[in-house]
């Protein structure tokens, strides 16, 4: 495992996208890291990506089983 990642600042952040809010845990990122929005903070805002188009969008209702 890279050893790196054990160094990296974690915490919880309020996040606003597409005009959803939600309270998520993330690993803060450095200069040279690429910009990613998590499956997490993505369920997290209710999103998902369309399959089709590569787009965000608002997700289905989902059911507790």
């Amino acid at each position: 495992m890279d050893g790196r990642l054990l160094e990296r600042r974690i915490g919880e952040v309020l996040i606003e996208f597409m005009n959803e809010r939600a309270t998520r845990m993330v690993v803060f990122a450095e200069k040279s890291d690429a910009e990613v929005l998590g499956v997490d903070a993505l369920e997290g805002l209710r999103l998902e990506v369309d399959p089709v188009t590569k787009q965000l969008r608002k997700a289905a209702a989902l059911l507790a089983l």
